[in-house]
């Protein structure tokens, strides 16, 4: 999985953008996996809580985040869809996410909101019983993140969780 970070000056933030393949998982059960709320936090040992309420007819999402002592955890307020596209006969499912701000999702003490959260995702077959994956990953963690986290996250915190989707995806069918 080669994994390109960005590291914009302007924000002094960075922001992940992931190509890979995931083998043995079929592009249609990988959305799936990853569209399934219940089913995430099964395998996602980093949420805390995770549930979507609807606000004025609209789905937002509420995620927690747990984050390595002594940090504060992280939430996430967010919308997000998912379109089926076909794109000159390739079929391309893309799930786009973007923070939001709800008054029926207030901050809690003690945890530190995200406001500024933005990701894409791209998923089609790559030919054969697998998925090719594109995914750019942008988030302002807030607070201070100490140096060595960041560097845990691009080089194995990213690709743990492309494993752990992965494993996932073998589990969902079962």
């Amino acid at each position: 999985f080669p994994l390109s970070i960005l590291f914009p000056q302007q924000s002094g933030l960075y922001e992940y953008k992931i190509f890979g393949g995931l083998t043995d998982c079929p592009p249609k059960l990988c959305v799936d996996v990853y569209m399934d709320l219940d089913f995430r936090k099964q395998w996602d040992q980093y949420v805390k809580e995770l549930y979507e309420k609807t606000n004025d007819g609209e789905k937002v999402i509420y995620w927690q985040v747990k984050y390595p002592f002594p940090l504060s955890n992280r939430d996430y307020v967010y919308i997000r869809e998912c379109r089926e596209m076909d794109v000159d006969g390739r079929k391309i499912w893309v799930v786009l996410a973007q923070s939001v701000s709800v008054p029926q999702c207030p901050e809690k003490p003690g945890i530190i909101r995200v406001k500024s959260y933005k990701q894409s995702l791209a998923i089609e077959s790559d030919g054969k019983t697998g998925s090719k994956v594109y995914m750019y990953y942008f988030d302002n963690p807030g607070g201070m993140i100490p140096s060595w986290l960041v560097n845990w996250t691009a080089k194995s915190g990213v690709p743990a969780f492309l494993k752990d989707v992965q494993k996932a995806c073998r589990d969902y069918s079962k």
